[in-house]
């Protein structure tokens, strides 16, 4: 299968995004499809061995509208899309503006009584008509246009009723200008201002609508305003710049402080700091030396270096996200489709609503019955817009998962992003998640009177030659103290106890228990510190010197800092905190007890963790898995969302639903937290979508009348109606202040103002 995103030209509500989607699941060879109304683009996967791109263009030209292109070579995505929708924004302020300046004096003289001072010319009915017929022909245009297209293809939309309801209007008004005799007897009025303040109240709201739209993909445009245009590549032994699309794997390329890394690759020469906070989020630069992985999009801050290329074009790391942040965007949400079945409908009934309301006004209201029969109809096909209700989660998902990669904290679909304000179960991997990866020196106990500096010393020294974790954990620790290490020699190593070496003062012995009691060295004075901390999960080193012990090395894999606040912070978010690893289960419950999780799994096989996550999912928990190596890719694909962290492999964030770019398990916490938010401003997008229509299409209809005696203007329906997309579209704009505060950390949903 092949995965394709293009935009769909043409759309105005969700009842076109459901025609486009259904006409494109309709092709043979279509496994999926979705459209996404807020970015105006269609995800189609499709077999490509059994239709092609004209195919699906040509099933959605059938449903009356337009699937373009995707980008060509070489042009940035997005780049037509953005240049359409500021041509389309351009022509909607043009429109408004025009019809502002005309309906304005068709609305101040159509009511000489509320406007005494306005000129009797203003009130004649012919000068009206001249008014008002240019919002009506052009303002107007664009849902004229939609209402001819609809009855060819046997549909409706919002173009339909608004054209319906303005029409009525103007082509009433027009026949009472032409022959007033016959109207005004039955005491008939002209309504040029209702169609034309309509008209230009509708346009206003779309042109806001758009306006707020396009700042919703404003995360994608400054990620990918973050690759440079062109690279300084070292080639025929010079260096000559080239566009970025031409860098090749292998090339050398130099950067300059204050340059930003056009492609991903590993530092050949040089060294540096390097800002990768648009990466990870992290603000304080990273010290890069040779064969350090540098990474495209982000800032070189102080010296120069010579970098060798080993991912370009769609495969650097910014690409990558990129291109997960936009196929997130533009996915659909599993609660977006009880607005999506509703839409589906909504036309239709709206239309039905208001014959009916024409109807009994005609029969049963009051005289002139038709001139209410008229008015309320009309408010009721001008306010049921359907806009709303199609913006309301696909606007919220992309300013949500936008915002998130902004942070380091990378969503790849919208199913992901609401499922996972479900989960109640975190399961953690120990092993580089918990952990910082590595074993290193977590104590050193001499025997008196000696000291940790000598044990250390000597016991590096036994290890240089060894290529154990344990004995690479000693060195190192010895080289951090600057420790001078003495001579040995005769390195051996002892397998399953440890090495045996010579140094001049005597025999070398580092190694376990079973070591020492082979070769008759009494440990006993160590046993007591020995025990606890082993108990605390950590492995015991023995030295020993010419037959005598010296003292003890303990060696552990280390909680990452923030490890056990972050547990802490789930379980305050009523998270219940599992911990799965293949460690002894000495060990895990050693680690366990530090970080206070509720559940340890413990000496779990790799190919077994898939099963455990199976097992919890199996006790109806809905589980999000966070793991960082190959061994976790399975477990992270089976839970129901799977969180990889930044620094683990490929293999890793390949399966999972959410990357951590930061490898801070903080993240863990921001991401739920942020779900949270983002599902709780859908929620109330729905609530105000739904309750909107629900309780002002009665009003419109005039329900209310024979009780209170009020009645809707359709004027004031067409406001009431651009107010509710607006609305839509500036709530989720919420979420673009959202971001990682201590109280989002602390349990709250999440750090927006």
């Amino acid at each position: 299968m092949e995965r394709l995103t293009v935009p769909v030209r043409g759309m105005h509500c969700a009842a076109c995004g459901g025609k486009v989607e259904r006409a494109l699941a309709g092709v043979v060879g279509v496994a999926d499809a979705s459209v996404n109304l807020a970015t105006e683009r269609a995800t189609v996967a499709f077999d490509p061995a059994r239709v092609d791109l004209a195919a699906l263009q040509a099933a959605v030209a059938a449903a009356g509208y337009e699937l373009a292109a995707p980008a060509s070579e070489g042009e940035a995505p997005g780049d037509r899309e953005r240049e359409a929708r500021e041509r389309e924004q351009r022509l909607m302020r043009a429109k408004f503006l025009v019809g502002a300046a005309l309906s304005l004096p068709v609305l101040v003289g159509s009511m000489p009584g509320l406007v005494p001072w306005a000129p009797a010319w203003l009130a004649n009915p012919w000068a009206l008509l001249v008014l008002a017929t240019p919002v009506q022909v052009w303002v107007g245009s664009q849902f004229h246009r939609g209402f001819l297209h609809d009855l060819r293809y046997r549909t409706a939309s919002m173009s339909t009723l608004v054209s319906i309801g303005t029409n009525a209007a103007y082509f009433f008004s027009v026949a009472v200008t032409l022959w007033p005799h016959t109207f005004m007897d039955l005491g008939a009025m002209t309504y040029y201002e209702t169609g034309a303040t309509v008209i230009t109240l509708v346009v206003l709201g779309r042109w806001l609508e758009a306006r707020a739209r396009g700042r919703t993909s404003d995360a994608i445009r400054r990620l990918m305003s973050l690759a440079p245009r062109t690279a300084r590549v070292v080639r025929g032994g010079a260096e000559v710049d080239v566009p970025t699309a031409e860098v090749r794997v292998g090339d050398l390329v130099r950067i300059r402080p204050g340059e930003r890394i056009p492609v991903d690759g590993v530092l050949a020469e040089g060294a540096s700091t390097v800002d990768e906070s648009m990466l990870t989020g992290e603000s304080v630069p990273v010290e890069k030396a040779p064969e350090a992985k540098v990474f495209g999009g982000t800032v070189n801050r102080t010296g120069t270096f010579l970098f060798r290329a080993t991912r370009v074009g769609s495969e650097t790391t910014l690409a990558r996200i990129i291109r997960l942040v936009e196929e997130a965007q533009g996915s659909r949400a599993p609660i977006q489709r009880l607005a999506d079945r509703v839409a589906a409908v909504f036309v239709p009934v709206v239309l039905v609503i208001a014959v009916l309301t024409f109807a009994a006004w005609t029969l049963w209201g009051p005289e002139p019955a038709l001139l209410y029969a008229l008015t309320n109809a009309v408010a009721v096909l001008v306010i049921a817009c359907p806009c709303a209700m199609g913006l309301a989660t696909p606007t919220a998902i992309m300013v949500g998962t936008g915002r998130g990669a902004e942070h380091g904290v990378l969503i790849k679909s919208a199913a992901a992003l609401e499922l996972l304000h479900r989960v109640d179960t975190v399961v953690f991997d120990k092993t580089g998640t918990l952990t910082v990866g590595r074993p290193e020196v977590t104590d050193v106990v001499p025997v008196p009177p000696g000291s940790e500096d000598e044990v250390l010393a000597l016991a590096a020294a036994a290890e240089q030659g060894s290529e154990h974790p344990l004995g690479e954990a000693i060195v190192t620790r010895a080289k951090e103290l600057g420790l001078g290490l003495p001579p040995v020699t005769e390195f051996v190593t002892v397998p399953g106890q440890g090495v045996d070496a010579m140094a001049p003062d005597g025999r070398v012995l580092l190694g376990n228990r079973a070591m020492m009691d082979a070769r008759g060295i009494d440990v006993t004075s160590l046993a007591d510190r020995a025990a606890r901390l082993a108990a605390a999960g950590k492995t015991i080193v023995h030295l020993a010197l010419a037959g005598r012990v010296l003292g003890l090395v303990a060696v552990a894999d280390r909680l990452k800092p923030e490890a056990a606040a972050t547990v802490a912070r789930l379980k305050a978010l009523g998270l219940r905190v599992v911990m799965l690893t293949g460690d002894n289960r000495i060990t895990a419950e050693a680690i366990a007890r530090q970080l206070a999780v509720d559940r340890v799994l413990a000496e779990v096989q790799p190919e077994d963790k898939a099963r455990e996550v199976k097992g919890l999912q199996t006790d109806r928990h809905l589980v999000t898995m966070v793991g960082d190596g190959i061994n976790d890719a399975p477990a992270l694909a089976q839970a129901d969302v799977g969180i990889a962290m930044g620094s683990g492999t490929d293999v890793a964030i390949d399966a999972a639903d959410v990357t951590l770019m930061r490898g801070d398990l903080r993240g863990v916490v921001a991401a739920i937290a942020l779900s949270r938010r983002t599902i709780r401003i859908i929620k109330e997008n729905l609530v105000w979508a739904f309750g909107y229509n629900v309780v002002l299409v009665p009003v419109a209809a005039g329900v209310l009348y024979p009780v209170w005696g009020v009645l809707l203007s359709p004027i004031l329906a067409g406001a009431a109606m651009a107010f509710s997309s607006v609305s839509v579209v500036t709530n989720s704009l919420r979420l673009k202040r959202w971001r990682v505060s201590d109280k989002s950390l602390a349990g709250g949903s999440g750090g927006v103002q």
